[in-house]
């Protein structure tokens, strides 16, 4: 055996066993795989250094910034929305319409694609259902890599897998020729995720999750969860009345969070604000005070979540405690003096001035230094309100502002990253183009996406790109092709496909998907060709199993998920290692049963 096969196998070894044990973070893993194979003579510098101008890292790094811009655009929380109002709140039915989502985006774009598409969601979805983001992340990436199965152009090492068979003078796969296992194989893991996700998939920390600020908030000072909405009847003797004139406040201690008229709606009325007759009110209170303050102007009940969407969602609106520093302008002032409605578009609910709770009208109260409001508003507001003078903003404000009029700017550039892949062109070049756009189209600032990329993952990337190079170069990979097909001998066909599949899936732990199908496609030919089968299947069930990329998290999808769901690499082992089962039953015996 010659010396850098031996080498290469030792450092391929160290790598899995620092990698599965995590001695050391998995960047700096990757990067003493680097330099191990450049000090041990395998690799030049220019290939050691060669996963820095990899497509795949470049490509990584446009996708980070892309679903980072989709993210500030607000465009997936809105998604998500959508698909909770479809199917409920069934972490199962959340998990499966998710996972067919995303795989079938994937069968016709590049995967990282679909996958950074939907991230966003599946982060928003896992918050709005209570449960860790974990348990949804690692299935949308690995449905992502499935979906990648459905078309001979779903993937690369597919699109390759026509230009070997030609090459070895077989006849081409049409398009849809994988469609039928690619089908099969997410009808499996949807099944595997649904019914034995809990078994393999991340639960969380003990399956509980840390309150957010908001919940904090609102548990710390009693507040109310529920928002009741009340319409004014025509004839209604409020119609004409300002907000302070109903006594919403000074005689029923009630909050009016916003008032809609018609397509117009305003959020924290100023006190001089009339109503009007058709007029919706979003009230916030005491609810036996809410139905008093109702029942005196004869008011109708309407739908909170009609009249007034995404009041009630902690993405958009919160609470939040501010405090009044000694030196404030506020000082000495009553909040009729200094307008807070009228300046701030914030509702104040409440107020704890010498150690007391003051829930009733507080509106000509003096001010002190070390008061503290309690105020509701969009999260765009109480932003203002943290960079002014007269208040310090208490609690934490997790929630981004969303820019949604950058909706369209966003979608488009993602859109022209997608078609320019489609069309032929680079993927690193196609997805770094639409990044690109979209900064020029101020969706983001340079510095937001400097701060979007994830470098412990380019630098994964990086680091490992050039064992795959050195496997190929020394000739490992085909040392190892080479013996474990000398093993099986006369062995029947299907023992031929597993080996096959088996192969095809440990290489593409290690080494590029492409790279694994460039291997074994020539070997795969000659194997075939002995052993008396057709060798053109042979070839598409390793192109196939070149993507059965879950035990490890060296697949770019997989690299990009990894962080986004807090993931460890034992995680991966354990739910990567049950979907790599199921991946090789059903693609084996789908070969098996109708190509053989």
């Amino acid at each position: 055996m010659d010396i850098q096969i031996i080498i290469v196998l030792a450092i391929m070894a160290m790598t899995i066993f620092l990698l599965v044990s995590e001695l050391v973070r998995i960047d700096i893993t990757a990067i003493i795989t680097m330099l191990a194979l450049y000090w041990t003579g395998v690799l030049t510098s220019s290939e050691t250094l060669s996963g820095f101008s990899s497509n795949a890292v470049i490509a990584m790094i446009g996708v980070m910034i892309l679903g980072e811009g989709l993210a500030k655009t607000g465009m997936m929380t809105r998604f998500s929305k959508w698909l909770l109002s479809r199917v409920g709140n069934s972490k199962e039915r959340v998990l499966g319409t998710l996972s067919l989502s995303v795989g079938t985006i994937s069968g016709v774009i590049q995967n990282i694609g679909a996958a950074a598409l939907f991230l966003p969601s599946a982060i928003d979805i896992a918050r709005r259902l209570r449960i860790s983001a974990s348990e949804l992340i690692m299935p949308l990436g690995f449905m992502a890599i499935i979906g990648g199965s459905l078309t001979m152009v779903g993937s690369g090492h597919l699109i390759l897998t026509n230009d070997l068979l030609k090459a070895a003078e077989l006849e081409e796969y049409g398009l849809f020729a994988v469609t039928g296992v690619g089908v099969a194989l997410m009808v499996a893991a949807i099944i595997f995720f649904t019914l034995f996700g809990k078994y393999f998939l991340p639960q969380g920390t003990g399956g509980k999750l840390e309150a957010t600020e908001q919940e904090k908030v609102m548990e710390a000072f009693n507040l109310q969860k529920e928002i009741l909405a009340f319409r004014i009847p025509q004839g209604s003797s409020l119609a004409g009345k300002s907000v302070e004139a109903s006594g919403v406040w000074s005689d029923h201690s009630v909050n009016i969070l916003a008032a809609q008229a018609g397509k117009n709606t305003t959020y924290a009325p100023w006190r001089e604000s009339k109503l009007e007759a058709g007029m919706t009110l979003a009230l916030y209170g005491d609810s036996d005070k809410i139905a008093a303050f109702a029942q005196n102007w004869q008011l109708e009940t309407a739908s909170a979540e009609i009249s007034f969407p995404g009041l009630d969602d902690p993405d958009e609106f919160g609470f939040v405690e501010v405090i009044v520093p000694p030196r404030s302008e506020l000082v000495g002032q009553s909040l009729r003096s200094f307008g807070m409605r009228k300046r701030f578009g914030v509702e104040p609910v409440l107020l704890f001035s010498d150690g007391k709770r003051v829930e009733e009208d507080f509106s000509d109260r003096e001010i002190k230094g070390g008061d503290t409001f309690i105020i509701f508003g969009s999260w765009r507001n109480i932003k203002e309100i943290e960079i002014s003078d007269p208040f310090v903003v208490a609690t934490v404000v997790e929630a981004e502002v969303k820019n949604s009029a950058k909706t369209l700017h966003a979608a488009g550039s993602f859109a022209l990253a997608i078609v320019l892949a489609m069309s032929g062109f680079s993927i690193a070049i196609s997805f770094f183009t639409g990044a690109l756009v979209m900064i020029l189209l101020k969706v983001m600032s340079i510095q937001e996406a400097y701060r979007a990329v994830e470098w412990k993952v380019v630098f994964l990337l990086v680091g490992l790109i050039p064992l795959g190079i050195a496997m190929q170069n020394s000739g490992t990979a085909q040392f190892l092709a080479e013996s474990v097909m000398g093993l099986i001998g006369d062995s029947s066909t299907l023992v031929l496909l597993f080996t096959v599949a088996i192969l095809a899936t440990g290489f593409s732990l290690v080494m590029s998907n492409v790279g694994a199908v460039v291997v074994l496609a020539p070997l795969v030919v000659g194997i075939g060709l002995i052993a008396g089968v057709d060798p053109r299947p042979l070839v598409l069930l390793a192109a196939i199993n070149a993507g059965n990329s879950f035990i490890l998290p060296t697949h770019q999808v997989n690299a990009l998920m990894m962080s986004a769901g807090g993931y460890k690499t034992s995680d991966y082992f354990r739910a990567g290692g049950g979907m790599t089962i199921v991946f090789l039953l059903v693609s084996v015996l789908f070969f098996y049963y109708f190509f053989f």
